[in-house]
């Protein structure tokens, strides 16, 4: 076995068993038991995180369950030499609690003259496109609505550049991350200038690989991985609403796909938009049909394979960010409290309004 900071034989030392070899994803933790590391002033560190909607695909391409899955694709990840696997879900719970707060604020300074609502809220990175299209082009009646909570893959860049790595005592540019995720439009996600994290100037996200790529490796290696009737409804979009003593108090929406999207914002300029709080994704299906995974060998939807995802991702355990344990110790420990400057710092951002530069990675919408 190799120290977790560098695969150099003169490094080499067991300090794992091999059944901590396959362990599971993990949120950033210390990995060693025996507090021995090796001097990583010379060479990068590793460190992979993956997207919890990726989980699905590969159980599914492998006949696995989610946990065996994860064990499978972690054992493998550090067979290729990685020292760190993650998982986002934690970034994606700061995203969501980080939300709601903002949410509560939004409802209660909400006013017919200033209107902080409906508030729009993705972790697409298609729809940033869309976003900084919103931001130089329409402006006004949209980015006011636009919710500014980080996206899980922000977020998870700022835990392991800042957090993970004054844990580790690491510079973050000793550190090298990689997001294993469902979407080809995470790359460019990776790209924006944003994502920079605000403390040292580090890239968050250095690298990212779709499932399919990751699955591509699989097959390429010498490591297997199992060894290492039509509805009429538009299920993309939907809709729920709170309501006390038969009123309706709340409209919350989930939109998906961009022909759902460009309706919402069509309503939306027109003020007769009557949701509060919308979730847009651009992949019709949301993000297990990303086009990363789920795909054929000539570029269409493995409908199979998918439904099959489906399946696999509605047993998942439904668990609320608030309860996570890790969640509430990361907001005192790495963050100063709930309310505290670090928070809008590490888990906001801000939008501009119209006349700003185009970037060459805009999508012309």
């Amino acid at each position: 076995m190799k120290c977790e900071h560098c695969t150099r034989k003169e490094c080499s030392k067991k300090t794992k068993t091999d059944d901590q070899e396959n362990a599971s994803v993990d949120v950033p933790s210390p990995a060693h038991e025996n507090g021995e590391k090796c001097d990583a002033s010379e060479h990068r560190v590793l460190a992979v995180s993956v997207c919890p909607q990726s989980l699905p695909y590969f159980a599914a391409k492998f006949s696995l369950s989610v946990t065996d899955a994860s064990r499978r694709l972690c054992g493998f990840l550090k067979s290729l030499g990685v020292h760190y696997v993650f998982d986002t879900t934690i970034a994606a719970d700061f995203s969501i609690l980080e939300s709601q707060k903002e949410f509560v604020r939004r409802f209660r300074q909400h006013s017919e003259e200033e209107p902080t609502l409906p508030m729009l809220t993705s972790a697409c990175p298609e729809i940033e496109s869309w976003v900084r299209y919103a931001e130089r082009v329409l402006g006004h009646p949209v980015t006011p609505h636009l919710c500014t909570a980080k996206s899980p893959q922000q977020i998870m860049g700022s835990l392991v550049k800042d957090y993970f790595a004054r844990r580790q005592n690491l510079s973050p540019d000793k550190i090298f991350h990689v997001i294993v995720a469902p979407c080809y439009d995470k790359k460019l996600e990776a790209l924006q200038e944003d994502v920079l994290t605000a403390s040292r100037g580090s890239r968050g996200t250095d690298c990212v690989l779709t499932s399919g790529e990751i699955t591509q490796m699989m097959e390429q290696s010498d490591l297997s991985v199992r060894d290492a009737a039509l509805d009429t409804l538009n299920k993309d979009f939907q809709e729920v609403t709170l309501e006390k003593s038969g009123e309706v108090l709340l409209r919350f929406a989930a939109a998906y796909g961009f022909r759902n999207i460009q309706d919402v914002v069509l309503k939306l300029k027109k003020g007769k938009f009557p949701y509060h709080f919308v979730e847009v994704l651009a992949c019709a299906g949301g993000c297990l049909n990303g086009r990363g995974q789920a795909q054929t060998e000539d570029g269409c939807v493995d409908k199979a394979l998918l439904q099959k995802m489906k399946g696999i991702y509605a047993d998942i355990p439904v668990r609320l960010p608030e309860t996570s344990a890790h969640v509430q110790e990361l907001y005192q420990e790495w963050l100063d409290g709930i309310d505290s400057p670090r928070v809008q710092e590490a888990l906001h951002t801000a939008y501009q309004g119209p006349g700003h530069p185009a970037n060459s990675r805009d999508i012309k919408w």
